[in-house]
């Protein structure tokens, strides 16, 4: 597979990841996807250590 395909699916599962992560932890997920599409693979330990958005109880 050459390198550019190989880049671009990276970008696009880290989006996936960070996308997937941050709805679990109720974050803004669009922010993160965002992130993981700028920052690709580093983003996603970034999105497991931020803190999960605050519930209204």
């Amino acid at each position: 597979m050459p390198l550019p395909a190989v880049l671009i699916f990276g970008t696009l599962a880290s989006a996936y990841v960070c996308y997937i992560v941050a709805k679990e932890r109720h974050a803004n997920a669009r922010f993160w996807v965002w992130a993981g599409v700028l920052l690709g693979p580093f983003a996603i330990p970034f999105v497991f250590f931020s803190k999960p958005a605050k519930s209204n109880k």
